[in-house]
C-alpha cells in the first residue's frame, strides 16, 4: 500500500476579496514562515441604478474575478487553490436550470423600507434575536427576501446564493452556502449554525432556497472546463470555502496575542466587537443591537455595525463631483489641525445610509443638534473622524460589558488602519492602545484558511495569528491623554449611547 502524500510545505493561492467599493485578487505565497501578498488585479465596484432599483453589477464582478485569476495563474501556474470573500447579506437567485433570476440588488436600495417593522410585528423581536442572535438592520437578507415575496423572480427561484457563493458556483458549477456569510442573513440558527427551518417557515419564505452549508476550509469544487480555458490553465484548480464574509476573514487575521482584545474591521463599515466561544443572547444585548455572527473555527463574532468610512468616502465623491481637487493625505493632515470634538454626529443615523449628498446631510445633522456647522472639507472630515472614534468607543465598551470579556487592546484592521488620525482618535476615545494593521487582513485571513486546508499550515487561530505577528507589520497608537469626560460629553451631544 502506498503512503499518503506528505502535506505541502508551501503553496500559492488566490484570494478574491470583493468590497463594497472595490474588489481585488491577491496572490498569496504561503509557507510556515509567513505569507507574501501580491495584488494582481484591482477593480472598481460601482453600483448601477436601473429604473428605481440599485443593483450590483455582478456579471462584471465575475468577469473581473476571472481576469484576476488569470493574472494569478500567469505568475504561478501551480496555483493550488482559490477562495472568495465579499460583503454580507446580498444574494443572487437561481432558477431550476441554474440561470440567474435578475441582477442582485444592492443593500442600500430602498426596497426594504418598512419591511423590518412588518417582520418584527409578525414574528417578534425577542424570537428573532433568540433564534438568530442578529442585530436588526434594514438590509438583512431576511428583510430583502421578504420584500421579494410574491414577485415573479422569487416564484421562479430554486436557490439563493450569497455573493461569494454565487461567484463560486459560476466558477465550479457546485452550489453551497458558506456558514460565516450565511450567519449574516438573519435566517441561520445561532446555536446550531444550521438554517432555521422554523424561522424560514414563519417568515413565509420558500424552504427550497436554502441549500447545504459549508465550513471555512471545506472544498467547494474545481474550476469548470470553460473557466479553465478562460483563465488559461489546462489543469483542475480547486476552490476552497473560506470565511466568505469579509469580516470573518479579517478577524481571523487579527494578530492578537491573547483573547483580551477588541477588533475594528474598518473600511466602508466599521465592524466593532470581540471574539467569543459562544453567543450572547441576553435582553441587554438585543436592546444594544449587538450581533452574533459565525467566525472561523466555530468562534462567534460578537459585534455591532458602525457606519464607518462610508461617510468620508461619499463626501469625497460629492466634493470631487463638484469640481473640488481633494488629496486625501492633505485633507487628513488639515483635519488633524481642526479643533477636537467641535461638532459630532451619530454615524448610525439612518439618514446617512443611502448614497447622496453626504456633506449636506452632515451639516443638517449638526444644525439640528445646535452645533456649529463644519465649514469646509477639513472641518467636516474632522467631524466624521471624531464621530467615528466616539462610535468605536461606545461599541468597544458595550461589547466588553455585555460579553464579560476584558479588553486590553483594540486592533484596527483593513483600510482604516492606514488612517493615522482615526487610529489615534480611537485610542484616545477608548483609552486603550490601538494596534493598526494588517491593512490586508481580509485577504490574509482568506489565504491562511486556504493554506491550512491544503496542509501547508496547521493549528487553530492562535497559530495563524502567531504567524502573522512574526511576519506582518503593525503600528501601535497609545492614548495621548485621559479625556474620558470630554468624550462622554461629546457622545451625549451626538446621541451616541456611551454606557
Amino acid at each position: 500500500m502506498s503512503e499518503p502524500p506528505s502535506p505541502a510545505t508551501r503553496a500559492a493561492v488566490a484570494a478574491v476579496d470583493l468590497g463594497a467599493a472595490s474588489g481585488r485578487v491577491m496572490l498569496a505565497e504561503v509557507d510556515r514562515d509567513g505569507v507574501v501578498l501580491t495584488e494582481v488585479h484591482r477593480f472598481a465596484n460601482d453600483p448601477v441604478r436601473l429604473l428605481d432599483t440599485l443593483h450590483w453589477d455582478v456579471p462584471r464582478l465575475y468577469a473581473e474575478t476571472l481576469t484576476g485569476i488569470r493574472a494569478a495563474l500567469a505568475r504561478r501556474p501551480d496555483l493550488a487553490s482559490i477562495g472568495i470573500d465579499s460583503w454580507a447579506v446580498d444574494y443572487g437567485l437561481l432558477d431550476s436550470t441554474g440561470a440567474l433570476v435578475g441582477n442582485p440588488v444592492h443593500y442600500r436600495d430602498r426596497r426594504t423600507d418598512g419591511v423590518p417593522d412588518r417582520v418584527v410585528d409578525a414574528l417578534g423581536a425577542d424570537y428573532l434575536y433568540d433564534t438568530t442572535g442578529l442585530q436588526l438592520l434594514p438590509f438583512n437578507t431576511l428583510f430583502q427576501l421578504t420584500a421579494e415575496l410574491g414577485t415573479p423572480a422569487l416564484d421562479r427561484a430554486e436557490t439563493m446564493l450569497l455573493v461569494p457563493d454565487l461567484l463560486g458556483y459560476w466558477l465550479t458549477g457546485v452550489r453551497g452556502s458558506e456558514v460565516t456569510n450565511a450567519s449574516t442573513t438573519q435566517l441561520l440558527d445561532v446555536r446550531t449554525r444550521q438554517w432555521s427551518s422554523d424561522l424560514i417557515n414563519r417568515a413565509g419564505l420558500p424552504a427550497r432556497l436554502f441549500g447545504p452549508l459549508r465550513q471555512p476550509g471545506d472544498p467547494a469544487g474545481e474550476l469548470r472546463a470553460e473557466v479553465r480555458e478562460a483563465v488559461g490553465t489546462d489543469r483542475p484548480v480547486p476552490v476552497t470555502a473560506v470565511g466568505s464574509h469579509d469580516t470573518a476573514s479579517a478577524v481571523a487575521a487579527v494578530p492578537a496575542e491573547t483573547d483580551r482584545f477588541a477588533y475594528i474591521s474598518c473600511g466602508t463599515w466599521s465592524l466593532v466587537g470581540v471574539e467569543l466561544p459562544t453567543p450572547v443572547l441576553s435582553e441587554a444585548s438585543r436592546a444594544a443591537n449587538f450581533t452574533n455572527e459565525a467566525g472561523v473555527d466555530g468562534t462567534v463574532r460578537y459585534l455591532r455595525n458602525v457606519m464607518g468610512l462610508w461617510l468620508l468616502q461619499e463626501s469625497l465623491r460629492v466634493w470631487r463631483s463638484q469640481g473640488l481637487s481633494i488629496d486625501l493625505t492633505e485633507l487628513l493632515a488639515a483635519a488633524a489641525r481642526q479643533p477636537a470634538l467641535a461638532a459630532v454626529v451619530n454615524p448610525d443615523d439612518p439618514e446617512f445610509l443611502p448614497p447622496g449628498d453626504m456633506p449636506a446631510r452632515l451639516a443638517r445633522a449638526c444644525a439640528r443638534q445646535g452645533q456649529p456647522v463644519p465649514d469646509g472639507p477639513a472641518a467636516l472630515t474632522r467631524c466624521i473622524l471624531d464621530s467615528l472614534a466616539l462610535a468605536h468607543r461606545a461599541a468597544v465598551r458595550q461589547a466588553a460589558r455585555l460579553s464579560g470579556r476584558d479588553v486590553e487592546v483594540v486592533h484596527i484592521v483593513g483600510g482604516g488602519a492606514r488612517n493615522e488620525l482615526l487610529c489615534q482618535l480611537t485610542a484616545d476615545a477608548c483609552g486603550l492602545p490601538v494596534v493598526a494593521g494588517p491593512v490586508e487582513a481580509t485577504a490574509l485571513g482568506n489565504a491562511l484558511v486556504q493554506a491550512r486546508a491544503l496542509g501547508v499550515l496547521a493549528g487553530g487561530l492562535a497559530e495563524l495569528r502567531a504567524l502573522l505577528r512574526r511576519t506582518g507589520s503593525t503600528r501601535t497608537y497609545r492614548p495621548t491623554a485621559d479625556s474620558g469626560a470630554s468624550f462622554r460629553t461629546a457622545a451625549k451631544r451626538a446621541g451616541i449611547a456611551d454606557e
